[in-house]
């Protein structure tokens, strides 16, 4: 369908060497579009591109430092000198840390927001400068259940998630009228390398089946789906949304 059609557009994707990176990443290549991987660790990045590569898609590696502002904004605007328009945007680069909020170390909390917060503004600024003078672009941030919700031992994340759902709704504010798009995606608990230690400890594995309506956890490629739509034209008229993907978590009680 044309709605969700991607072909002939470009998508940077960041932290798309494994977990929900990689497979927005795979999905929006599934969906027409050529996407450029971003990610700290050089082997890992080559990796995914060859990867999505011997499926047949178009993948380049694009790295840079996403929490490094200069980096970022030269890095984009070289492949934008050099080889051509970047349309799509998925903010996705995070961390966790995980302890007690009146133990957590000033540096931890730093580096978490550093690379769960000021990565989105940094990249999303660098791409947008060029999307506005184009008059369209599309950008997507990961934001996560924990943007409403919080839990003990996470303190610092749930901010982190709170200020990118926030942020949001700025981007769409301020660049609505430049013909750009911005939303989230706020994924529940999905079974990613980020949660590996809570996948596989039983008893948190039984207290999120039963607190969850789905009844399970979520699997990366259930995320697909809302990506391409906020990438697509078939969300044109979205703009400041964030659209949760939970299994139902956030609507009880």
């Amino acid at each position: 369908m044309s709605l969700f059609d991607l072909t002939g557009r470009t998508a940077l994707v960041t932290g798309s060497t494994m977990g929900i990176g990689y497979a927005l990443a795979r999905g929006l290549a599934q969906a027409g579009a050529k996407v450029l991987l971003n990610g700290r660790n050089p082997q890992r990045l080559e990796e995914a591109v060859t990867a999505l590569k011997a499926e047949g898609h178009q993948a380049e590696a694009l790295g840079f430092d996403v929490t490094d502002h200069a980096s970022a904004r030269a890095a984009i605007d070289r492949y934008e000198a050099e080889t051509g328009p970047i349309d799509i945007l998925i903010n996705n680069a995070g961390m966790q840390h995980r302890g007690p909020l009146e133990e957590f170390e000033p540096e931890a909390f730093d580096r978490l927001m550093r690379t769960n917060v000021y990565s989105a503004f940094y990249v999303g600024q660098a791409c947008a400068r060029h999307m506005i003078g184009r008059g369209q672009g599309r950008i997507v941030n990961i934001a996560s259940v924990q943007s409403a919700l919080a839990r003990p031992g996470i303190a610092p994340y749930t901010a982190s998630k709170g200020a990118i759902t926030n942020l949001t709704k700025g981007m769409a504010t301020d660049w609505a009228k430049h013909g750009l798009n911005c939303n989230a995606i706020a994924p529940g608990y999905f079974k990613t390398p980020l949660n590996a230690a809570l996948v596989a400890d039983p008893e948190f594995s039984a207290w999120l089946e039963k607190r969850t309506p789905a009844g399970r956890w979520g699997e990366v490629e259930e995320l697909v789906g809302a990506c391409v739509f906020l990438c697509a034209p078939a969300s044109s008229f979205v703009n400041g949304h964030t659209l949760f993907v939970d299994g139902g978590i956030t609507a009880s009680l």
